[in-house]
């Protein structure tokens, strides 16, 4: 008896192993805006589903670090679906706090950026597995606001429309 259970939990595995699960990338780490209680910065993800049917994002956990330490974390409760047989883009937004800004004066001063790491949770609900995570996680640096961000100054090529 033990043995027939054995090869049909080894069935099973195998048939879980070969479904296609969503494929994402972080594409673009940067400034969303500016406020009175923060700077808000935001990650666009770009999440395919191999599925003919939509998928829901349960839920996008999100760590933001400098430095080796976290100045932020949070998560996006029920963000959506993932369109069928589609790339489906995700705008998840971050606000980091000014006094936090502040606190990374060493390497602000360097070069009037922060270096940073992202990591990111996608929660999918796939059909027959359950909830899936896909780990995401990129590195770079996010520019800092200037006098011209904080008073709504900007390229005069924008205003030339």
């Amino acid at each position: 008896m033990a043995g027939l259970i054995d090869k049909a939990k080894e069935f099973v595995a195998e048939k879980i192993a070969d479904i296609p699960i969503p494929e994402a990338s972080i594409e673009d780490v940067g400034l969303k805006g500016v406020g009175k209680d923060g700077v808000t910065y935001n990650a666009i993800v770009a999440i395919m589903n191999p599925y003919s049917l939509s998928v829901p994002i349960s839920e996008v956990s999100y760590v933001l670090k400098c430095d080796g330490r976290v100045i932020l974390s949070g998560n996006m409760p029920d963000p959506g679906s993932i369109a069928g047989k589609e790339t489906t883009k995700l705008d998840i937004s971050m606000k980091v706090p000014h006094s936090i800004i502040v606190s990374l004066v060493r390497d602000i001063f360097r070069d009037w950026d922060i270096d940073y790491e992202l990591e990111l949770g996608l929660i999918v609900d796939l059909p027959v597995i359950g909830n899936f995570t896909i780990p995401l996680s990129c590195k770079g640096e996010l520019k800092l606001p200037s006098i011209k961000d904080f008073f709504g100054g900007g390229d005069d090529e924008d205003k030339k429309d």
